[in-house]
């Protein structure tokens, strides 16, 4: 007899430097993006590529989608948008187009990609394993607009923090450049926060934070005030 009861979510990579992350119930496993070398997504998961249901693929970006080519390779199909195929310049049989605010099955999971307000096109996904365990996954978006229930695993890009990218605008460590596409592109702490307190967080049992900036967040106070605003178990990626 086959149990489906758990459901683990793991970051093996978070950043600008690529991103990759993996959903399991304990027998079949997602992974979502794509974005750092091929020969380190086989290490991460552990050279057990066969495991892999599919890949979720968010956006197009690098840090997201550099070895979506190697991964159509390797067998595994690749769900994203048409924009993002039509961005990557992809043709394969193994592209699987989704459409946002349309749910599919992958697996024995079922799936609804929503829109994120990034700079290209993209989505986040709502993930409801077989046993009913439900994953949010939001990244590289600066608000979202819809609200979700009956959440278990919340997984959420925290960029940055305005009140230190203002102070590394203010010292000249960050150009005020910056500024504009981070707050157009990107969650920062503050709608982080906003947003959680929004939802229903009655049964989520924890809160990945994600893709986090090297230079404009800070690990430690991130994790303290999404802990103290939610009383959630909170990590890092």
């Amino acid at each position: 007899m086959i149990v489906y009861q758990m459901i683990e979510f793991k970051s093996h990579a978070s950043g600008s430097s690529g991103n990759l992350y993996t959903l399991s119930d304990g027998n079949e496993t997602l992974m979502i993006e794509a974005g750092i070398r091929f020969k380190d997504i086989q290490k991460a998961l552990d050279f057990k590529l066969s495991n892999v249901e599919g890949v979720l693929l968010s956006h197009s970006h690098g840090d997201h989608s550099k070895s979506v080519k190697n991964v159509l390779k390797a067998g595994i199909p690749v769900y994203m948008l048409e924009e993002t195929r039509q961005e990557l310049d992809l043709k394969h049989h193994r592209i699987k187009i989704i459409e946002a605010g349309k749910q599919f099955d992958l697996g024995s999971y079922k799936i609804l990609p929503f829109n994120i307000q990034h700079d290209v096109p993209g989505v986040g996904f709502l993930i409801q394993s077989k046993a009913g365990k439900r994953t949010l996954f939001i990244t590289d978006s600066y608000y979202c607009k819809y609200k979700f229930k009956n959440l278990n695993i919340i997984a959420i890009e925290a960029n940055y923090s305005q009140e230190i990218l203002d102070d590394n605008i203010l010292n000249g460590r960050v150009p005020q450049v910056m500024r504009r596409r981070l707050m157009q592109s990107h969650f920062s702490l503050e709608n982080v926060i906003n947003f959680l307190k929004a939802n229903d967080l009655s049964i989520v049992d924890e809160i990945h934070l994600l893709h986090l900036s090297d230079t404009n967040s800070n690990e430690k106070e991130f994790k303290t005030k999404v802990q103290e605003a939610t009383g959630k178990r909170v990590i890092i990626a």
